[in-house]
């Protein structure tokens, strides 16, 4: 099945059988090199996120333990998705990601590396950063909410509600040699804190207490409330 065809089937069945809702949509670069940096609660992240309302080029990185599910392979494949083996240093897959991007796709990206077993963010990889470094692309984080439930509440015939909620942008400046590390562990948490300050107080996890968690809620660049 091609892209726009699987497009159309995942927008119509999201459509009637959950209530999804995209905020923020103006935050999302209408074209070029793009990570979106979301949660990881569920398998059906990718899927509400591949229908979003701006980028229809949008793909994602997908661990490899996904080839032994034949519906979630095949909808990675038609959905020209990038296999990513996480049990290894798999510089094969983010060689791929990263030509892509340059080629100006948009990629969809969980930094925790991981579902979130109760919810909360767990905490972030540096791979997201080294990637946007790699390949220039600016990073637009997405806080998902409702996915985590929207399963079982489907094999109870009960509409799932669901949320994706984008932030502005924002880039990543290369690092200095002298603090690399430092600065890779600074701007992996920069990236997980505006995924936080994206989702409700019960979402944040690790990151619910971090100062920085706290100096943007303060500045309320997105514009959301949640309490």
């Amino acid at each position: 099945m091609k892209r726009i065809q699987l497009q159309k089937l995942i927008r119509l069945l999201m459509r009637n059988l959950t209530r999804t809702t995209f905020e923020g949509a103006q935050y999302i670069p209408a074209s070029g090199p793009l990570i979106i940096a979301t949660n990881h609660l569920s398998r059906i992240d990718i899927p509400v996120l591949f229908i979003n309302p701006v980028r229809p080029d949008l793909t994602a990185l997908v661990t490899t333990k996904y080839k032994a599910y034949p519906l979630i392979k095949w909808f990675v494949h038609s959905a020209e998705g990038v296999w990513l083996d996480r049990e290894t240093a798999d510089f094969t897959a983010f060689r791929t990601a990263a030509d892509k991007l340059k080629q100006g796709v948009a990629m969809g990206i969980s930094p925790e590396g991981t579902r979130s077993k109760d919810g909360g963010l767990l905490p972030g990889k540096p791979g997201t950063v080294l990637l946007a470094l790699k390949s220039n692309a600016p990073i637009v984080p997405v806080g998902l909410v409702g996915t985590e439930t929207a399963t079982y509440k489907l094999k109870h015939f009960k509409r799932p509600e669901i949320h994706a909620r984008f932030g502005p942008a924002f880039s990543i400046p290369e690092l200095s040699r002298e603090h690399r590390e430092a600065e890779l562990k600074y701007w992996t948490d920069e990236i997980m804190c505006r995924i936080a300050v994206l989702l409700p107080p019960a979402y944040r996890g690790v990151y619910t207490d971090h100062p920085r968690v706290k100096a943007l809620l303060n500045e309320n660049i997105a514009g959301y409330t949640f309490e």
